[in-house]
């Protein structure tokens, strides 16, 4: 099989894990596969979710690659789903796969041509996030820190240019640019794949990277397919100026509302109105801090403009 997806969730995300599936049956027109990796205890609850198209794996098939201890302050858990994403190819099941996360949202139709050029090989996203790197909430929380650990890895595979462009999830991972990464870089150093995690924790940056840098493949560049709010104030900047998800689905296929800040927050803010979007946010203040910021930046561009 050409394409599929790929899924990497546990119990705490059951009702993300749901969300998505669902969302997947609704928009997936072309009966693509989506094959959903969890711990073996969580294999019963999920296996309510499998049909024709949806396919429950347990983490013991890729038990050889796992670890039970974290590193760098990573929870274990963490670390695994990212290896399981890089050590998926091995198993044979697709030669291509989209790794899609629980807290994702289909919100419009998909077919195989949306993710494979018509050469049959995938398109890669690739970005420089100028949008991240403008945002002084992100750069000061995330950027900085990423931005090392991918200089890293670039440094590790040989990529000369000092423009990084990657991605930060939602990409399609070719088997054999895999394939050629654990041949042509990991063994001959004796490295596993936890073993490139403990250089710098970005498993599609490792792939991306060497991509670009050892070009196995035809490489077709495309924007994220899936829109994600990194941040609340991102989000909030987004009910604020009307946009909905009739709009999102003009540019992205799917969207993610980062579950790190909002679990709680339900689809009804993507499609309410704008009250009933802003409800989540009103009771911790959220929306008095960036009313308050955004007017004191327009004070400032006032001020400036009177000099």
């Amino acid at each position: 099989m050409n394409f599929g997806m790929l899924l990497k969730s546990y119990s705490d995300d059951f009702t993300l894990a749901t969300r998505l599936v669902e969302s997947f049956r609704t928009h997936n027109v072309d009966n693509i596969a989506l094959y959903c990796v969890v711990p073996a205890k969580d294999v019963d609850a999920f296996s309510t979710l499998a049909s024709s198209t949806v396919h429950i794996m347990s983490e013991d098939d890729f038990r050889v690659h796992l670890t039970d201890e974290g590193f760098d302050g990573i929870r274990p858990g963490y670390i695994n789903q990212e290896v399981i994403k890089l050590a998926f190819w091995e198993k044979g099941l697709v030669d291509n796969y989209f790794c899609v996360d629980s807290d994702a949202v289909f919100i419009r139709n998909f077919t195989v041509d949306d993710f494979i050029h018509p050469d049959g090989y995938p398109y890669t996203v690739l970005v420089e996030d100028r949008e991240l790197l403008t945002d002084p909430d992100y750069y000061t929380k995330y950027w900085q820190s990423r931005e090392s650990a991918l200089r890293r890895i670039a440094e590790s595979v040989g990529w000369q240019s000092p423009l990084i462009r990657t991605c930060h999830g939602h990409q399609i991972f070719n088997s054999s640019v895999l394939h050629h990464w654990k041949s042509d870089f990991l063994q001959p150093r004796g490295w596993s794949y936890l073993d490139a995690l403990r250089v710098a924790p970005y498993e599609f940056s490792w792939y991306n990277l060497w991509l670009q840098s050892h070009p196995t493949i035809p490489i077709h560049t495309r924007e994220p397919f899936v829109k994600v709010f990194h941040t609340p104030h991102q989000h909030l900047e987004s009910i604020l100026n009307g946009i909905t998800e009739e709009d999102l689905a003009r540019g992205y296929l799917a969207v993610v509302i980062n579950s790190n800040y909002a679990r709680d927050i339900k689809t009804v803010a993507l499609s309410a109105s704008k009250t009933a979007a802003l409800a989540p946010y009103l009771s911790y203040g959220e929306l008095t801090r960036i009313l308050g910021a955004k007017a004191k930046n327009s004070l400032k561009r006032i001020a400036g403009g009177t000099d």
